[in-house]
């Protein structure tokens, strides 16, 4: 879906009666453009009937955080230290709200399920998400907390030189909240679960929702540990080499070794694990397949957010029923979208963009 589209979806979703004038209103532009979007929408099978019913959807569900992410890029080579000339800008984040924006504008059915504060930046968020087509309906807004936020400085390469995250809000998403949300829980195609959650939610989810496809990233390596106890519920896991490492107490000492490590976690119950090897690739296993498959050239702009595109490829490949060398694929030229810009999300993240991202590195 277009931009536009999703921002149209996303109000038909809040008002399924609300006008086309009064679209046209909030969106800044004519009734006559809102009815041709409207036309579209209908045509693709989102929109049936009047009333703008919604077709029904597969939908995932991600449970994770969400920051506001102020970002600041030296014009030069970093100086620590010491005052650099830059940038600086803030942009919605967060591992959770990151995976879900991205599986939304690639065109799936996107729930969030996190904790914000009833602050300016909580404000932003949820507008932001809302207008990217997620559903927030299942979002705490609190009175008595400050929403998340992640500052990172990044090097002269564009890549990460240090951050520094206040998380705190997130431990309010607490077991009692999750169970209320139980209802919704039970009828996803797939949950997406970052291990910044407490370790009392992750254990909550990894112990009761062991029969819905459990997606799970592992953030780092300090916050990968709280899932080992819980590795037999999960279906997907997505960690780099050190986290994995982390996990099974294994060092690989080249990538010959991969399928051994990646046999170890199969052997926990895991039943699909994607390694990412930075600019060497990715290594994905399942119990009849493994491949080390090499990475798209990409002109880096902003390293963050590569890995949170590349989850959200997998899920929109699985809830699609691609297979999963197709579903890697389309994950990996999602990180490469991610990549070319410097907005932690890249606005013009689709599955239209992904897919000419493959078609290219073909050529």
């Amino acid at each position: 879906m277009t931009e536009r589209e999703l921002e149209i979806l996303a109000l038909l979703k809040q008002d399924p009666l609300i006008a086309q004038q009064d679209l046209a209103d909030k969106l800044g532009i004519s009734r006559s453009a809102v009815a041709g979007h409207i036309m579209n929408l209908t045509n693709k099978g989102v929109i049936r009937g009047k009333g703008y019913i919604l077709a029904e959807n597969r939908y995932a569900v991600v449970i994770g955080g969400a920051n506001m992410d102020i970002l600041g890029r030296p014009a030069a080579n970093l100086r620590v230290g010491d005052s650099n000339p830059g940038s600086v800008s803030c942009s919605p984040g967060g591992v959770g709200r990151n995976i879900a924006e991205n599986l939304a504008r690639l065109g799936s059915d996107t729930r969030l399920v996190t904790a914000v504060g009833k602050d300016a930046y909580g404000q932003q968020i949820i507008e932001h998400c809302q207008r990217a087509g997620i559903d927030m309906k299942n979002t705490l807004q609190l009175n008595d907390a400050l929403t998340s936020t992640y500052l990172s400085v990044l090097d002269g390469d564009s890549d990460m030189h240090v951050a520094i995250n206040d998380m705190a809000i997130l431990e309010r998403l607490s077991v009692d909240v999750l169970k209320s949300q139980q209802a919704m829980l039970k009828r996803a195609e797939l949950i997406i679960v970052d291990a910044n959650l407490s370790e009392a939610a992750l254990a909550y989810l990894l112990s009761n929702y062991a029969e819905i496809p459990l997606f799970v990233d592992t953030v780092s390596c300090a916050k990968a540990t709280k899932l080992k106890p819980y590795l037999n519920a999960i279906h997907t896991l997505k960690p780099n080499l050190k986290e994995a490492e982390q996990l099974s107490g294994m060092v690989i000492e080249n990538y010959s070794e991969l399928p051994g490590l990646a046999n170890w976690f199969h052997n926990q119950g895991v039943e699909r694990i994607f390694l990412s090897l930075g600019a060497d690739g990715v290594f994905y296993s399942e119990p009849n397949e493994q491949a080390l498959i090499p990475a798209m050239p990409v002109a880096m702009v902003n390293a963050n957010g590569a890995g949170d595109a590349f989850l959200a490829g997998l899920a929109h490949g699985f809830i699609q029923d691609w297979p999963t060398r197709k579903s890697t694929e389309f994950a990996m030229a999602a990180a490469v979208v991610a990549l070319s810009d410097l907005a932690t999300i890249n606005p013009n993240m689709s599955e239209i963009s992904v897919n000419r991202v493959i078609k290219e590195s073909l050529c």
